[in-house]
Parts: structure tokens; sequence; C-alpha cells
């Protein structure tokens, strides 16, 4: 139960942290509101840094630590731009495909077993996808192909995000990463950089502070609880997209969009199942399901 509790405020926070940058990138560039995201988010591990010392960044795999950032990046700026020119809803029902993405990686990179319940789990959602996008029937604009370009990249970061939880801790992992991707973003927000006044400044402290929170509950999500028990509360991400976005921006999902993103979900979470009953066989308990950009 404390598993889908943490579960659940993960999934609030990432749709509250989505529906404040569709808010604020109204004013101020996307790009921008990615940098924030990450130094603001590196802020709320400063506390955690002065009490446990530097030898939580003990590491010797920090190649890998800084692909898995290049990737976050990617996504995060991409996710964040595609947020700004898409309802909340549909953006959250395309994000759910990044489990997708990387269990393909996962078998071209780490030669992992293609069998038929996965093959048909990645056909199942990819054609949620399609029902979410109706390519040919709705116009797919660059926001909608942006999001899909962060499910991608942020599908990579899981491949490195699982061989990385052999050695490392998450809270390690969690905190390379705001460092990593701080000063690359910063170098792309400086390309539209517009100096945010007091009332822009908190509404960005806000986006961080809901980002680093929303990571911080996924990870005692997965400490807690198995990942197939604590896999379902995920869905209310799309069920909060839509409740924010029809509350602060008037937005109505369609029924694409209701039925791809439970497709892209179902498919998440049969995957999600069949690699349970494979670790409980001998084989190692794969983490990546849950997540998504930003």
């Amino acid at each position: 139960m404390r598993g889908i509790a943490y579960m659940l405020v993960f999934a609030c926070s990432m749709s509250a942290m989505i529906a404040v940058v569709r808010h604020v990138s109204q004013e101020i560039h996307p790009f921008e509101a990615a940098f924030f995201r990450a130094f603001f988010g590196f802020l709320v591990f400063v506390p955690i840094l002065l009490k446990s010392g530097v030898g939580i960044l003990k590491t010797q795999r920090i190649g890998l630590h800084g692909i898995r950032s290049l990737l976050h990046v990617i996504s995060i700026l991409l996710f964040f731009y595609g947020v700004s020119v898409t309802p909340l809803a549909k953006a959250m029902s395309i994000s759910f495909s990044a489990p997708l993405f990387a269990s393909v990686l996962a078998m071209v990179l780490l030669g992992e077993v293609l069998r038929v319940n996965r093959l048909f789990a990645l056909l199942m959602g990819f054609v949620g996808v399609l029902v979410v996008l109706r390519p040919g029937f709705l116009d797919v604009n660059m926001g909608l192909l942006a999001i899909l370009g962060a499910a991608v990249a942020w599908g990579s970061a899981m491949i490195a995000i699982k061989k990385l939880s052999r050695t490392e801790t998450s809270l390690t992992t969690t905190i390379y990463s705001t460092i990593f991707i701080s000063p690359v973003t910063l170098i792309v927000a400086l390309t539209v950089w517009q100096t945010p006044d007091w009332h822009q400044f908190l509404w960005l402290a806000l986006v961080g502070g809901l980002g680093s929170l929303g990571h911080l509950a996924l990870a005692e999500a997965m400490k807690e609880g198995d990942v197939v028990a604590v896999l379902p509360a995920d869905f209310t991400k799309l069920i909060w997209a839509a409740v924010f976005g029809y509350l602060f921006f008037a937005e109505i999902p369609d029924w694409g969009t209701w039925l791809g993103g439970a497709v892209i979900f179902l498919s998440v979470s049969y995957m999600a199942y069949q690699e349970h009953q494979d670790s409980k066989n001998g084989n190692l308990k794969s983490e990546r399901q849950l997540g998504g950009p930003g």
C-alpha cells in the first residue's frame, strides 16, 4: 500500500509539473523552463548532499552517468517543447510509450530475447500510439512529434538506467542526472534566454520542485512495492493530466486520447507482468516500466 501511495504521489506530481510547464511556457520559452527544472531540481538534493557527504557520489561508471544524462536532456527539451503546444492528456498518453521503445532497444543493444508475449505487448502498444496520433486523419504537428521523440530518448535512457541500477543506488543516479543536465540545459536556454520576473521565477521553481518530488516518490514506490503492484497507479497520470487540462486550459481529451492511452498503458502493464514472471525464474528484474520524460 505504501508503494501504491508513493506511485500516486509520483503521478500527480508529474502531471502537475507539465501543467505548470504549459502555463509558464506562454511567457517563457520551454527550453528555459527545462533549465530551471534541472536547476531547482538539483537544489532539492543539496540538503541530502550536505547530510550524506560526497561519498554518495562515489561511482566507477561516470561515463554511463553522462550518457544517461544526455539522453535525459534530450527527452526533457523535446517533452517541454511538445507540452507547450499539445493538449496535456494527449501528451501524457504518448509519453506512456517510452517503455515500449526501451524494450525494443533492450533487444537490440542488450540482446534480450523477443518472446511471443513481449512481441504481442509491443504491437499492442504501438497500435495504441497510432490510435492517439491517427496519422492521415489528424494533423501530426511538431509538438506531437517532439513528444514521441522524447519518449524514444527516455526509452534509450532507461537502458542506461537499467545498467546503472546493477551497481548504483537510485539516489546516486538521480543526483548525477541533475548535476549533468543543469549546465547542458543552461547552454540551450541561453539561446532563447529571457530573464524571468519574480512571478515567473516562482512558477519555474515549482516546476523543479514537482519534478524532483515526483522522481523521489517513484524511487520510494519501486523500493516499497513490486513493479506489477504499483504500476497501475501510474495510469492516474492521464487522469490528472485530463483534469488539469480541463480546469486550467479548457482542454477536453478526445476518444482517441483515452482509448490509445489505455491501450499503451495496458501493453506496458502486460510487459511488466511478464518480466515479473521472468524475475521469479531467476532473470534480472527490470525497473524500466515506470517514469517518463521530465
